[in-house]
């Protein structure tokens, strides 16, 4: 995306919050790549998910648990020894999506 014509706003040149172009520039490059990330980010979630809720449909049907505690624990220590405090958070979310209403 150029922005050498944008205009200067008050948020700076393309809402990159710099009114210096070379940094525009690479404030731009930077923010697509943090789209595509996002976007894998989504679909790798989804994909997960979907999964997960499998594993658990296949457990009850054969008379098993709906959860696995302690396969839950080993996602929470994974999450929280390479992403800290906030690795935690995370993997809580990932957990409550796989499972699905409980």
């Amino acid at each position: 995306m150029s922005i050498t014509t944008a205009p200067k706003l008050a948020d700076g040149i393309s809402g990159t919050g710099t009114k210096e172009h070379a940094a525009a520039e690479e404030i731009v490059a930077l923010r697509e790549r943090i789209d595509e990330i996002d976007a894998t980010i989504i679909a790798l979630w989804r994909e997960r998910a979907a999964i997960s809720q499998r594993v658990g449909a296949t457990r009850v049907a054969s008379g098993g648990t709906r959860l696995v505690l302690s396969r839950e624990r080993e996602i929470l220590d994974r999450f929280r020894q390479e992403l800290g405090a906030d690795g935690t958070q995370l993997a809580l979310l990932i957990l409550r999506a796989g499972r699905g209403a409980l």
